[in-house]
């Protein structure tokens, strides 16, 4: 995707979600550095210390729920690329992720075209 190393943080409560989904992160990008969190507290605390280009980001967990830790990483950093992958797919918390901040929404079950797709935009601005 690009000449240097790619830093994505996959959050999510299901060790199979975020499993999946990196999965799918390194047949697209298979250079890339990739750490992940269990809650959104674990998300917000990653982000602060990796400064990832990509965090992907679910809405319901425990300890702090997805809307939150975007709230709270767009507060730290209003240039954070984030991606929400959830099966909360309402328009009310499509709505509320992409007020906090989000820049992207996928629905799960997703596909790897898909993140493909989120991701190659999000990187090299396709």
């Amino acid at each position: 995707m690009g000449a240097e190393k790619l830093t994505i943080l996959v959050c999510d409560d299901s060790i199979l979600a975020r499993k999946q989904l990196k999965d799918v992160i390194y047949a697209t990008a298979p250079d890339a550095e990739i750490f992940d969190a269990a809650n959104g507290q674990e998300a917000v605390d990653k982000y602060k210390e990796l400064n990832p280009d990509v965090i992907f980001l679910d809405i319901v967990m425990p300890v702090k729920d997805g809307i939150t830790a975007v709230k709270e990483i767009s507060e730290y950093d209003e240039d954070a690329e984030i991606i929400i992958v959830s099966s909360t797919g309402t328009q009310t918390q499509l709505k509320n992720a992409i007020e906090a901040g989000a820049r992207d929404f996928i629905q799960k079950p997703f596909s790897a075209t898909q993140v493909e797709k989120v991701l190659r935009s999000r990187i090299q601005g396709e």
